[in-house]
């Protein structure tokens, strides 16, 4: 290595066992099994200063926000809007009314599309997504495209489960309005390469969503650096509550946005004739918001800030390397998606056993996976599956995680033949 160059730079471990006792749900067992937890991609748990912050939430200021002229209120206010200041730290966004929260990373995407995407489309318009993208990142599209006259265009992955860069660049016409992409595959891990996908349709002045609801709690994100114009996520898959979830959007273009649900909060005044709407982002937060979601959502990335998202990055690669490679040595194992770049997802199948049997054995070995088509059919119909078994890790799981999960998968193979 020349001299010039810089050393690779060496994470510190995470302390597994540490970890683990943050979590009070892992401290109990399983059919008579220590719990081993492999279903992050789905929901990851919850510490302990995520449930105490809601506790303490509701048990000391709850009360409803930006109304009341009372110190509760303004306590819960501040509390609100503290837990938006540290999404957009967590985000590295500019600037907090960039941050609208939502219920999930579904419900930010249906969002975008409502009040961004469905005003400006046109019958022949395209909107561009990918083979891998999730249920949520498909759905919203075919509604406004219907109701356009406008088309979805697909852009296909290869065998390994990576996407085909040629494919999308040749895909981006002038019919292109608009490109919604998964950052991370919830079914095979794949990383895409979000930046190129950014540049290449930004040199065609074609805004990009980023789903990034297997990204956030995997990796860094910087939204600036990154350049896209809008990014989701959901809480309960960063170790927060459930019911909360984040839109980014770029300041521009949010302010250029009609409101995607009318009711109080979201407006400045109000007549039969006329209503002037809230700023950014308190426009698109009609009604009473999820205030608990968004303070435990504000604890649980805290949480995550704490431990180091590149150390988080390095443990589970630790670990996704590991399961790989043990997983093979099972008779008749096929992993599926083998991307260059992944994260924490180990999707396989056993020859001649339903991804749902093995999810019942392992569960009664105390491993709780996920089997089924993970909402992305058409990924599924990809490599000419119904359904796989994903194991997915966390900040909680260690290397005795992933020996009981291989020594689970080795009996549901005797087992089921």
């Amino acid at each position: 290595m020349s001299s010039t160059q810089p050393l690779p730079r060496v994470w510190s471990p995470l302390d597994v066992e540490r970890i683990r006792s943050d979590f009070p749900v892992l401290g109990q067992t399983m059919h008579g099994k220590r719990l081993v937890y492999l279903d992050s991609a789905a929901s990851a748990q919850t510490p302990q200063v995520v449930i105490d912050a809601l506790c303490r939430f509701y048990a000391r200021d709850y009360a409803n926000i930006h109304r009341g002229v009372y110190e509760l209120s303004e306590r819960a206010t501040r509390a609100y809007e503290n837990a938006r200041e540290i999404v957009r730290r967590f985000l590295r966004a500019r600037d907090s009314k960039e941050i609208v929260f939502v219920r999930n990373t579904t419900e930010a995407i249906n969002l975008v599309a409502a009040a961004f995407v469905r005003p400006q489309l046109r019958p022949g318009d395209e909107i561009l997504l990918t083979e891998m993208e999730h249920h949520s990142n498909i759905v919203p599209w075919q509604l406004v495209c219907e109701e356009r006259g406008a088309l979805l265009r697909v852009v296909p992955v290869d065998d390994r489960g990576e996407l085909d860069l040629d494919q999308f660049r040749r895909k981006l016409t002038h019919r292109t309005r608009f490109v919604s992409v998964t950052h991370v595959s919830n079914a095979l891990g794949t990383v895409n390469p979000v930046r190129d996908i950014v540049r290449m349709a930004h040199a065609k002045g074609i805004p990009v969503l980023l789903d990034g609801a297997q990204a956030a709690p995997h990796m860094p994100v910087d939204v600036v650096e990154l350049d896209c114009d809008f990014y989701a996520f959901s809480g309960h898959k960063t170790y927060g509550p459930t019911g909360i979830g984040v839109l980014y959007g770029k300041a521009e273009l949010l302010e250029g946005m009609r409101p995607y649900q009318g009711g109080g909060e979201m407006i400045r005044s109000v007549t039969f004739e006329k209503t002037v709407y809230n700023s950014i982002p308190y426009k698109f937060e009609a009604g009473t918001p999820n205030i608990a979601g968004a303070i435990g959502l504000g604890a649980a990335l805290e949480y995550m800030e704490g431990l180091g998202l590149d150390r988080i990055r390095a443990h589970e690669q630790e670990l996704l390397a590991q399961a790989t490679e043990r997983i093979r040595e099972v008779r008749g194992v096929r992993v599926i998606g083998e991307a260059r770049e992944k994260a924490a997802v180990l999707s396989f199948v056993l020859e001649g056993v339903h991804p749902h049997d093995i999810g019942t054995v392992l569960d009664r070995e105390g491993v709780a996976i996920r089997a089924g088509h993970h909402c992305a059919q058409p990924l599924m119909r990809r490599f000419g599956l119904p359904a796989t078994a994903r194991a997915s890790f966390g900040v909680y799981n260690g290397e005795d995680d992933i020996e009981a999960f291989v020594r689970a998968v080795a009996k549901a193979r005797e087992i089921l033949g």
